[in-house]
C-alpha cells in the first residue's frame, strides 16, 4: 500500500472543504493510505494542480459558484488524460442523474455525513489501488 494519497478537494466555500477534512480524518479507513489534501477554490486552480499530476481522488461540490463541480467534473474527464476518479458533493438526492451525466465516479449529498463519505472515498481509493497495481 502507498504510503499516502492525495485527494485534491475542489469547493469556493471554505466550510464545505473543512467537513470534506473532518469527515476523512486522517484515512477514511483502515485499509487505505493515510490522505493528504491538496484545497482549490477555483476552477483554474484544479485545473493546475491535475496537469501537475500526482492526484488520487478528486471531490468535487457541485454547489460551487462560478463553476460547479458537475460541469467541472466533465470537463476534466474530456480533457485530463487520466483523470483520477471523481467523487461528487450535490445538494439534492435528485441530481443524481447529473452526477452521472458528469461521469462522477462516485456522489454523496450535502451536507457531507461522515460516515457515507468516508465510505465512498474509501471505495474510491481501493479502486485507484487496484488499477495501479
Amino acid at each position: 500500500m502507498q504510503a499516502t494519497a492525495t485527494v485534491l478537494v475542489y469547493s469556493d466555500d471554505a466550510n464545505t472543504r473543512e467537513h470534506v477534512r473532518l469527515a476523512t480524518g486522517r484515512r477514511p479507513a483502515p485499509d487505505v493510505p493515510l490522505v493528504e489534501f491538496l484545497e482549490c477554490a477555483t476552477p483554474a486552480a484544479v485545473l493546475t494542480e491535475l496537469e501537475r499530476g500526482g492526484v488520487d481522488v478528486c471531490v468535487l461540490d457541485g454547489e460551487a459558484v462560478p463553476m460547479g463541480g458537475m460541469g467541472l467534473c466533465r470537463q476534466i474527464k474530456d480533457e485530463i488524460f487520466n483523470c483520477p476518479p471523481v467523487l461528487l458533493l450535490m445538494g439534492r438526492p435528485q441530481d443524481a442523474w447529473l452526477a452521472t451525466w458528469s461521469r462522477a465516479e462516485a456522489a454523496v449529498t450535502l451536507p457531507v455525513e461522515p460516515v457515507e463519505f468516508a465510505n465512498a472515498l474509501a471505495s474510491l481509493l481501493r479502486r485507484k489501488a487496484l488499477a495501479g497495481a
